[in-house]
């Protein structure tokens, strides 16, 4: 008779710190990738501003930060703390994660036909009602229990959060291409009707005077505190964060669209001024992924031939 030697813990009920490990392997891969993608363009001349690399490094930290500390288990007594961790890795960490990103790190992948047709996903029609599913899904309360502790499930949800919140704000500020007509002030009302769906959410969780969630009544009895004051006050910090987040990002928005204009103008002189003949859509898209520099320098020495602007 076979013995079998492995242990017999179920996939479902892992321990959080092996579900954080796993968590671990797709973060690990990204770190690889990025910077060798960033080392490899950079030997080529054609460097990614530090400004991003420091981004897409600072969403890591993020991440890794709320899946690798003692907020996790935090999370796993109290729907505040396991709010706050959604809203770092769904919002905030796939926000700086979409700035780090350029056209010329993703080309590798692009080059891939597979993940060369998923760039619809970036179309803000397809991506704002993807993450709106995913951000309600996982809130329907069977699924928010079973996505409990060690589950397997729970790291999906959290890979998923991560996922589609850098699919949502690919439309605003990533790299792959939009519809034309989505310019600054569409932007600007993209943005908003995220912050709206997401404040659905939220005040249902504040106002909703039934428990939701089941799986938090031992930390109910440690913090004092009683399941509708804890659903309550998550749904306010959710509020108080898509409040600060929008109106930061409208005030991004607004600043870049109007230094990516003055850029794009300048550059389209200097052009005219050296004779030499540039596309529109090209120095549009060098503007956008911020290799404005690099092509005014080979405007300058009179060698504008390679693309700057797919970087």
């Amino acid at each position: 008779m076979a013995v079998n030697l492995l242990p017999t813990v179920p996939l479902a009920e892992l321990s959080p710190a092996v579900v954080a490990m796993l968590e671990l392997i797709p973060l690990t891969v990204a770190v690889v990738f990025y910077w060798h993608r960033a080392m490899t363009l950079s030997w080529a001349g054609r460097p990614v501003p530090v400004w991003r690399q420091v981004s897409f490094g600072f969403g890591l930290f993020l991440a890794c930060l709320v899946l690798f500390s003692p907020w996790g288990y935090l999370a796993e007594e109290l729907v505040i703390a396991h709010m706050f961790e959604h809203l770092i890795i769904g919002d905030i960490a796939a926000l700086f994660l979409v700035l780090g990103l350029t056209r010329s790190i993703l080309q590798p992948i692009l080059a891939i036909r597979f993940f060369d047709r998923l760039q619809v996903l970036a179309n803000p029609f397809v991506a704002l009602p993807l993450w709106a599913i995913n951000l309600f899904f996982w809130h329907i309360p069977v699924m928010y229990d079973a996505a409990y502790g060690g589950a397997l499930l729970h790291g999906l949800e959290h890979g998923l959060f991560l996922f589609f919140g850098c699919l949502m704000w690919m439309p605003v500020f990533g790299p792959l291409p939009t519809p034309k007509w989505f310019g600054p002030g569409w932007k600007v009302v993209y943005v908003v009707v995220v912050r709206f769906i997401a404040a659905i959410l939220g005040n249902i969780l504040m106002w909703t005077q039934v428990t939701l969630y089941e799986n938090y009544n031992e930390g109910h009895i440690k913090w004092g505190i009683s399941a509708i004051q804890d659903q309550s006050t998550a749904g306010v910090i959710m509020m108080v964060e898509g409040t600060f987040l929008i109106l930061g990002v409208l005030a991004w928005t607004f600043f870049e669209a109007a230094k990516q204009s003055t850029q794009k103008q300048d550059l389209m002189d200097l052009a005219y001024d050296h004779g030499v003949e540039i596309d529109e859509a090209r120095i549009e898209r060098a503007v956008k992924a911020g290799h404005g520099d690099l092509l005014e320098k080979r405007i300058l020495a009179g060698d504008a031939g390679a693309d700057a602007g797919s970087q």
